[in-house]
């Protein structure tokens, strides 16, 4: 029975991704910071194939403990699904919180990496695998995108090296990157949930499970099959064109 690590297990793509996982006969470790939420996942999926742990990603000490702590069952992880991360606020750069910035930089890229780095002498032992989860905004800008965009793109560029880097260890890297995909969290990141139910309405989004389901499909092909990046938008979402600010 392979095991998969998921990060940010609370919510969205991540809590999603722990049931098709389990589902699918893996055993399951979810992290969040919502002990709550993972208590409710654990009654409903069982602990003997869901392991839980409460902790905020960003603090190094709470992360080296639940990797040196975990049970026996579930110490040899096959594959780390790194979707913890967060967008904060929607406002242009020049009125952009630098709080709301700092944040995101510490969870969508410091503790991203530390989480992948702890976890690498594991995975290259069980020739395993990562999924990092990227953003179609990695590629398209966006007016308010700005670092969000921006720690996405490091994602996806991240996911890229480290591949090269592990060039004959057998570990396979991907980068998924979603457009348009209905969860809590777009109301978390602009504030509102008739924002959300605006952006949404009409379009028949990507769901949680669209992603999770993708992210089975990458783990379970066969080991000599790697692949690098894979971009996934509902047929509603495309791309639009150039954007002029004309003189008058």
């Amino acid at each position: 029975m392979q095991t998969a690590l998921v990060t940010g297990a609370t919510s969205g793509i991540g809590e999603a991704a722990v049931r098709v996982f389990a589902g699918a006969g893996w055993r399951v470790i979810g992290t969040g910071r919502r002990a709550d939420r993972l208590d409710a996942l654990s009654e409903e999926i069982g602990r003997d194939r869901l392991h839980t742990i409460a902790f905020d990603i960003r603090d190094e000490a709470a992360r080296e403990a639940a990797v040196s702590d975990l049970p026996a069952g579930f110490r040899d992880i096959d594959l780390l699904v790194n979707n913890a991360g967060l967008a904060l606020g929607t406002d242009v750069a020049q009125e952009a919180s630098l709080e709301n910035w700092t944040t995101m930089i510490d969870t969508n890229v410091v503790a991203f990496v530390a989480m992948t780095r702890l976890l690498l002498p594991a995975l290259i032992a069980r020739k395993g695998a990562i999924i990092n989860l990227s953003s179609v905004a990695a590629t398209y800008p966006y007016s308010g995108g700005n670092v969000y965009g921006a720690t996405k793109a490091f994602v996806r560029q991240f996911s890229l090296g480290i591949r090269s880097d592990l060039h004959g260890t057998g570990v396979r890297v991907t980068s998924i990157e979603p457009g348009m995909v209905e969860t809590e969290f777009t109301t978390i990141r602009t504030g509102s949930s008739d924002a959300s139910d605006q952006l949404y309405a009409g379009s028949n989004p990507l769901t949680g499970e669209d992603i999770a389901q993708t992210m089975l499909w990458v783990a379970g092909l066969p080991a000599h099959i790697n692949v690098n990046s894979l971009e996934i938008m509902p047929v509603s979402q495309s791309f639009a064109g150039f954007q002029v600010a004309r003189e008058a």
